[in-house]
């Protein structure tokens, strides 16, 4: 089980128990967001896909728009991001960059119509197999501080510690490595001088601020291989229906420092490794209709992602004291060390549905305009385990996080074989506990294609910012406000996406 995770994204919660900070709720959101992906084509007008039938995206987006297709199609997606991340804690700031390559989509859709002399109001359809990128995890970021500090890390170790007794707190996670390495001790003397038989309070005999750091790598993505048929009736109605099955890799690196002044400390250090994988399966049900030719409408249902995933957890920490004399133990202090054991665990996650509609006009042969909406209820998603107590981050789910409504808008204009495309994306706040701080995703795009015969070949560009809150540690004042050290990040994530298609 995760023992403790230290990326808080909240500002003020206060949850009791010992593992109220154990971070699974983050899971809920990181591996329950997606946004819109697919081919070049698709990507350049914003993600708008509900209502636009005919490409491969279709797959995996609305599964009736392959009734769409009266020829098959193979595609491949190459594609290039460059993250970056600029942090800012007491006024200082800091830039962080990770680059990452990746094969986003490779699409293959085998279409059967009719006749157009055949009877029936059923005139065809398509299969459609593809493997996307659903979701991408590089990054990097952290803080540094040539300013003392509001808090100390051990602070939160002090109130983590209260009432544990001390025969217990060795294995009581990250407070029982603070034990291990002397930052935290117990009180072993009531206030009348007698001894204290394995005492519950603790206190530590290292005082003032640090400064601090910190750095986070994230590594790892989410993908899916989804399996669709669309149908068509009529050339007015489509519907179709898809199985993804979803795999997802994701690591955390994280190491958190502090050095004090004139203090028996001087500086300690707090290194935690996650790992993640697991899978998921997930069906997709959409419908298109076209009341009039030039006009599309769409609508879709995505199921929750009902993942099973593993994790391995460990963490370790260094005390290095200057040779501080400890009497209560008759023990000079040098350097400490402290590791914890890899810890395996298994758990269950539901991530939200979405349910979503849009609509397509089409301008002649010239071009069209395609615009989408969905809501997501991020507060929905659910943890659940035989190996740990899942209330309190399910609790912490309920509380912090909001449905959001996202909107999308695009177009392409046609001249000749040529194409030219530009989109804008909006993805609410999931956040329900930031008031003030606006942490929603404003996404803009283009593209241009070129289609000659059988061939087709489309570039896109998006440029995606958003802002987001990052808590090492969580230390509660007496109106319950947590004022360890807040960071906050402008991300800022451009990417390219190069797409290749063969019709026969």
């Amino acid at each position: 089980m995760r023992l403790l995770t230290l990326f808080l994204t909240l500002s003020t919660i206060s949850i009791a128990g010992a593992f109220a900070q154990s971070g699974y709720y983050e899971d809920a959101y990181r591996f329950g967001k997606s946004n819109p992906t697919g081919s070049a084509r698709i990507i350049g007008i914003g993600g708008t896909q509900w209502s636009l039938g005919g490409d491969v995206s279709n797959i995996a987006g609305n599964p009736a728009g392959l009734g769409f297709f009266r020829s098959s199609e193979a595609s491949i997606s190459l594609g290039y991001s460059d993250w970056g991340v600029d942090t800012r804690y007491l006024g200082q700031s800091k830039s962080y960059n990770t680059t990452n390559f990746s094969l986003p989509n490779m699409s293959y859709v085998m279409a059967s119509p009719k006749e157009s002399l055949e009877s029936g109001s059923f005139k065809g359809g398509a299969f459609g197999f593809s493997f996307q990128r659903i979701a991408n995890f590089n990054t990097e970021y952290g803080y540094f501080s040539d300013e003392l500090g509001e808090s100390s890390i051990i602070d939160f170790y002090l109130d983590d510690a209260f009432g544990i007794p001390e025969n217990q707190i060795e294995n009581y996670g990250l407070t029982g490595l603070a034990y291990q390495t002397y930052q935290i001790n117990p009180i072993v003397f009531d206030e009348n001088g007698k001894p204290i038989d394995n005492p519950t309070s603790y206190d530590s005999f290292i005082l003032g601020f640090p400064f601090q750091d910190e750095n986070i790598t994230q590594e790892g993505s989410a993908n899916q291989i989804t399996f669709s048929y669309g149908a068509n009736f009529d050339h007015k109605f489509f519907v179709g229906g898809s199985l993804g099955i979803r795999t997802l890799s994701f690591s955390s690196f994280k190491t958190y420092n502090e050095e004090f002044v004139d203090q028996p400390l001087a500086n300690s250090s707090l290194r935690e490794n996650l790992f993640i994988n697991g899978a998921g399966v997930n069906v997709n049900l959409g419908v298109i209709y076209k009341p009039i030719d030039y006009l599309n409408l769409g609508f879709i249902f995505q199921s929750p992602t009902w993942y099973g995933l593993n994790e391995e957890y460990e963490a370790g920490m260094t005390a290095n004291y200057n040779n501080y004399y400890f009497e209560q133990e008759d023990i000079t202090l040098g350097r400490q060390e402290a590791i914890t054991d890899l810890v395996i665990s298994n758990y269950g996650l539901n991530t939200p549905l979405k349910i979503g509609g849009g609509a397509t006009f089409f301008i002649g042969k010239n071009g069209f305009i395609s615009a989408d909406v969905d809501w997501v209820d991020y507060s929905a998603g659910r943890i659940n385990s035989n190996d740990f107590d899942e209330g309190p981050d399910n609790q912490v789910i309920n509380d912090i996080y909001t449905s959001t409504i996202n909107y999308r808008i695009g177009g392409e204009a046609k001249f000749d074989m040529f194409r030219v495309r530009a989109g804008y994306a909006h993805f609410g706040d999931p956040f329900s506990n930031s008031p003030g701080f606006d942490q929603s995703t404003q996404q803009i795009s283009g593209g241009i294609g070129v289609r000659i015969k059988s061939f087709s070949i489309d570039f896109a560009l998006v440029n995606q910012k958003f802002n987001a809150l990052y808590r090492s540690y969580q230390v509660l004042d007496e109106d319950g406000f947590n004022y360890g050290p807040l960071t906050e990040l402008e991300n800022n994530i451009t990417s390219g996406v190069l797409t290749l298609g063969f019709n026969f």
